[in-house]
């Protein structure tokens, strides 16, 4: 499995899928581009690309992942040019920060 360059080419064939790999800190990002046997998942992706190992603090079982902003299982099988992206938990439920902030607003 070729870990493409960051800034290198961005390829497929009939046999593989490229695709990008993204996990995001408030102070760090992680993008990696992958290119995959075609019928590959998520989790495929993810386990190929060693990211795990690279953010121990991932927990697939409370981190959710996704394709393009959109919430999908891991194992989703990827497309060409997906960019799969891994979510760190909400530290706060926005509805509750919202109600919260109104209400300084208004007090």
């Amino acid at each position: 499995m070729p870990l493409l360059e960051e800034h290198g080419l961005f390829m497929a064939t009939d046999e593989t899928v490229a695709v990008e790999l993204v996990y995001i800190k408030p102070d760090q990002q992680t993008v990696l581009k992958l290119e995959l046997p075609s019928g590959s998942t998520i989790e495929t992706a993810i386990t190929k690309s060693k990211i795990l190992q690279r953010h121990p603090e991932i927990d697939l079982a409370v981190n959710k992942v996704g394709i393009y902003n959109r919430i999908k299982s891991i194992d989703y099988v990827l497309k060409h040019r997906d960019r799969i992206e891994i979510y760190r938990p909400l530290q706060a439920d926005p509805k509750e920060a919202r109600r919260r902030r109104a209400k300084e607003k208004s007090g």
